[in-house]
């Protein structure tokens, strides 16, 4: 086959070289740059994504924005700038000069900034100070958002946990699997913190809030007054009491420090039991095998997956890890231990150096209950995400939501969504009074394998599936009523973007007749 030069875009390319909503990528010394065309107009910007140096080039391009097909990152092709996690970062961008019938490109354009002493869209003063209370996806991301916006007062971020941020979603996947070193977990340096005057504080548990005098309460005694508060707390693992068991033989997986021991303890280990056939008990199996571990999976559904996805994903994935050597013992549950022997309903008894519980999460309320704020299976909020208290709102795992295209209350535990819901918050603790339009998106990797799913579809009554699920080339449509609810892909990122698009369309246009 014959290799395929990227064209050099300091020496020019014609014009007619680049189709009209297309992209071509080339080289400008020695980095990768994408010239892009919608109509009369021309963007160059870098090739890889800020988040995981996705590759933009097979991405969606819309209007004057592209996606990208790893996990969703949205950017401006005028300035670089994110307007759409999981990415922080912006992508460089450079100007282009027509002349004649050539393109060439010329300087890199300066990073996007914001001028400080931000206003509200009301034109009343910016809040005096924020406190935002949960250091994961949607708290870092506020913090973020706020500075990007140009807010120039004090943001403190409380956060329970003993590190400071970090990418939660690879903790399960390659970090487990023991191919992601530790400094790829930051989301940010310490630097960072430093630098835009955010006052992170970690092993702060907030205790109460006190809504009256603006106040919240660590359970280290310390105390916060606040002009804005976010709460982004998150969830924690359901914890089952499981007869005979002792500490050391059961493992969650939740935060950094869970996945170090996690970690430490399978370097010795034979075989796992994992309770649960959840995503992250999924992942965790396809990790530890990476690492020579039999794994059996014990769990009550029928097959994996099957109540998020259907029964035609739940077989593949069942199959996929069986041909990995995973054993699986289905509508069945752990009754308790004897020594190293797990014992199950069933009567069959397994051998266990350990067990891994990924059985769901709860999330954290009742620090919002017992302040009197609203709460109904998270803490609910309104479409501007902001809970029944004035100037008090939430974000991520915990928040509960009115969702416009299911017309019912929702909450997801998905890493993007969460970060999007922090942008979001962010900008309407400013008071810029910004709906929430963004379409849930997740993602699972196993044995190399990605199942992206965008939209949500709690209860469906038809399914288009096309392509194939053995080869790993599909899209799986679910519907209710007719109306397309959430697709599933394998294999087929530019479809799943262009799903979110068509659905996050739908929506905006919901939130315009609800005016």
């Amino acid at each position: 086959m014959e290799k395929v030069i990227a064209p050099d875009f300091a020496s020019g390319v014609a014009v007619d070289d680049v189709p009209d909503g297309g992209m071509l990528q080339g080289k400008l010394g020695d980095e990768e740059v994408i010239l892009a065309r919608q109509g009369a107009e021309f963007f160059a910007f870098g090739a890889k994504c800020t988040h995981y140096g996705g590759p933009l080039g097979k991405g969606l391009m819309i209007g004057d924005e592209v996606r990208c097909p790893l996990h969703h990152a949205c950017f401006s092709l005028r300035t670089g700038a994110v307007l759409r996690p999981p990415a922080f970062d912006p992508i460089p961008c450079w100007r282009v000069e027509h002349v004649g019938a050539r393109l060439f490109l010329r300087e890199k354009l300066p990073a996007p900034v914001r001028a400080p002493g931000v206003v509200s869209s009301d034109g009343s003063k910016a809040p005096a100070s924020v406190v935002i209370v949960g250091g994961g996806g949607a708290g870092l991301a506020a913090a973020d958002t706020l500075r990007q916006e140009g807010y120039d007062g004090p943001i403190t971020l409380l956060s329970a946990d003993e590190s400071p941020p970090y990418d939660r979603p690879n903790l399960s996947k390659d970090y487990l699997a023991g191919s992601a070193p530790d400094e790829w977990l930051p989301l940010r340096s310490p630097e960072y913190y430093t630098d835009r005057r955010i006052e992170l504080s970690l092993n702060s548990r907030v205790a109460s809030l006190d809504i009256g005098q603006k106040r919240v309460r660590t359970e280290n005694g310390r105390t916060y007054d606040f002009d804005r508060l976010l709460l982004a707390m998150g969830a924690d693992p359901v914890r089952l009491p499981i007869p005979g068991a002792s500490d050391s033989q059961l493992f969650y997986l939740r935060t950094y420090a869970d996945a170090r021991a996690l970690a430490a303890r399978a370097a010795s280990a034979q075989q796992v039991i994992v309770l649960g056939a959840s995503f992250i008990g999924l992942e965790v199996a396809a990790s530890l095998r990476k690492r020579g571990i039999a794994v059996h999976v014990v769990a009550p559904d029928r097959l994996p997956l099957e109540r998020v996805m259907g029964p035609d994903i739940g077989r593949f994935i069942r199959g996929l890890h069986e041909a990995n050597g995973v054993v699986f013992h289905l509508q069945d549950t752990v009754t308790r231990l004897e020594g190293r022997a797990a014992v199950l309903q069933s009567g069959t008894t397994l051998e266990a150096d350990f067990l891994v519980l990924g059985v769901g999460v709860r999330p954290l309320v009742a620090v919002a209950e017992q302040a009197g704020l609203k709460v109904d299976r998270g803490v609910l909020v309104n479409e501007y995400l902001e809970t029944s208290a004035p100037g008090i709102f939430a974000a991520g795992d915990v928040a509960r939501w009115p969702d416009v295209f299911l017309s019912e209350l929702v909450r997801f535990e998905h890493w993007v969504v969460a970060e999007r819901q922090g942008r979001v918050a962010a900008r309407n603790i400013l008071g810029r009074r910004e709906r929430l339009d963004a379409v849930p998106f997740f993602w699972t990797r196993q044995y190399g394998i990605s199942i992206k799913y965008v939209g949500h579809a709690p209860a469906w009554d038809a399914t288009e599936l096309s392509g194939s699920l053995e080869a790993k080339d599909c899209a799986i449509t679910y519907k209710r009523a007719g109306r397309t609810l959430a697709v599933a892909t394998i294999g087929r990122d530019l479809q799943n973007l262009q799903a979110e698009a068509a659905m996050e369309a739908n929506v905006r246009e919901l939130q315009e007749r609800l005016r």
